[in-house]
């Protein structure tokens, strides 16, 4: 069913913007301020290495193999319905999170508030595209685009100052309050919106194919510095991750309704631009992760100082992001999409300088504004290949694969990284250890987003051309529109 239509500069469309804006936000507030808190809860609770890796891991893992699903729930079930289920699952799971009394009881509450985070993550687009009139809906989804990079660029400073004034645990309570007024204002302003041609079969065994496939890698890679590579935990964890990763995709091919249809790969751009964006964002997945730490335990910054550190990036993505894909229009994706993860790669090389003696303005400040512009240049571009690249009624299914990608990509870049650098079984929080694993790591990240600029130079095109609609699309993906008129925006990347 699609609800009455309603009017971006009405105050019901405000409502709607208001929820949906409020409850993605306790997402991007939630991805931004645990990695500051990782050197605190690590001191709290003596945690090593893996625990640390886990903290951010548990809930990424459940998300990125979840998220798919989620929009297919809210597909078939009703959008603000699921949508405020996962508000209150997030809610509940947080509570769990500041009450934690050991590294474990944390650990699994992450992976519950990443289901949370699946269910709502994708609910939050897909009512604005339902509920809006189709005069509206882009403004609406540029407002709420700028609306989370607030959230986002905020999140640093709500995050390091109740760090220093308070206790880590604040950073997971503070969310249940607000998650109370998401859904209260859900309830009361968002008109309810389904698929009624959704399919009614859900695709379960590629939830739990890609599910297990993901817990088996990402458990064997984290455990690997502890336990070594013969261990036949390692060993036997890591084999059940590329089984199950096998057994998704032959389970996509086979499904009458994949939550992942394969034959979007025909496309070569739309293959090349997902090939760009792991590559892309497992390098951000261990930048994010290790620099806030490196700035604390390494460069002795502040929780607040470490946690704003990088906030011109935001700034800047901010102010270029929309300029950067006009120009990607203009002059095609190939050249911005190249040039992007390049500049991205210089400013990682000056981020693998910061040490023990590292100021903000000298050795900081100019690395977090040269990934801000390379960032700027490569997101929306990307966005638009991956969507543009396959006809108008696989945008939804475009839009989610390339979300999970870009999730699955760092989700791996934090199990994989700190092994690959040589943190080995050393801890995360002692300087020591950390510092020559930081730089390691680094050089790693930026090697990878060279990585994706040469893909981008060799495979993605000069010019997109969208192939065209078929008269019906049939398919159980999250969001995915049935009529070219319906087709949806790109997520959040």
């Amino acid at each position: 069913m699609w609800p009455v239509t309603v009017r971006y500069a009405e105050p019901a469309g405000r409502w709607v913007l208001l929820a949906t804006v409020l409850g993605s936000g306790l997402t991007f507030l939630d991805a931004t301020v645990v990695n500051i808190a990782l050197p605190r809860i690590g001191e709290d609770f003596g945690a090593d290495a893996a625990a640390l890796q886990w903290t951010v891991n548990g809930y990424t893992l459940s998300l990125a193999a979840l998220i798919l699903l989620g929009g297919s729930l809210g597909d078939r079930f009703g959008r603000r319905r699921v949508f405020v289920i996962g508000v209150a699952w997030f809610a509940v799971s947080s509570l769990l999170c500041g009450l934690a009394p050991n590294p474990e009881t944390l650990i699994a509450a992450r992976i519950l508030q990443g289901v949370g985070g699946a269910l709502l993550t994708p609910g939050s687009l897909a009512i604005l595209e339902a509920s809006f009139h189709p005069d509206d809906r882009a403004k609406a989804i540029g407002a709420w685009s700028g609306l989370g990079g607030v959230a986002g660029a905020i999140g640093p400073f709500v995050g390091g100052w109740l760090l220093e004034v308070a206790s880590w645990r604040l950073i997971f309570l503070i969310n249940v309050p607000l998650a109370a007024v998401v859904a209260a204002v859900a309830l009361r302003h968002v008109p309810e919106s389904s698929n009624p041609q959704a399919a009614r079969t859900l695709d379960v065994p590629g939830v739990l194919t890609g599910a297990v496939g993901l817990a088996g890698l990402t458990y064997g890679f984290t455990a690997w510095p502890a336990m070594g590579p013969t261990s036949p935990v390692v060993l036997a964890t890591l084999a059940v991750g590329v089984a199950g990763m096998a057994a998704f995709i032959i389970t996509e091919r086979r499904s009458a309704h994949p939550m992942l249809p394969l034959e979007v790969f025909a496309s070569k751009a739309f293959t090349a631009a997902n090939l760009v964006t792991f590559a892309v964002y497992a390098a951000l997945g261990g930048v994010f992760f290790l620099v806030v730490l490196n700035l604390q335990v390494v460069a002795g910054f502040s929780p607040l100082a470490a946690g704003t550190a990088l906030l011109p990036v935001t700034l800047l993505m901010l102010l270029l992001s929309a300029r950067a894909g006009a120009l990607g229009q203009r002059i095609g994706p190939r050249i911005p999409m190249t040039a992007g993860p390049a500049v991205c790669a210089v400013a990682l090389l000056l981020l693998a300088r910061v040490g023990p003696d590292a100021t903000y303005v000298v050795d900081v400040l100019p690395a977090a504004i040269i990934l801000g512009l390379g960032l700027s240049l490569t997101v929306a571009p990307l966005t638009a290949t991956a969507l543009g690249s396959v006809d108008e009624s696989h945008a939804g299914v475009a839009s989610g694969v390339n979300n999970a990608v870009a999730r699955a990509a760092g989700l791996l870049a934090v199990a994989v990284l700190p092994l690959a650098a040589g943190i080995g079984t050393g801890s995360l929080t002692d300087p020591g250890a950390l510092a020559p694993a930081y730089r390691n790591a680094m050089l790693i990240s930026a090697g990878l987003l060279v990585v994706g600029a040469v893909i981008a130079a060799v495979w993605v095109p000069s010019r997109l051309v969208r192939p065209p609609s078929p008269v019906k699309v049939h398919c159980a993906v999250a969001g995915t529109p049935l009529h070219p008129s319906r087709a949806r925006v790109p997520e959040e990347v």
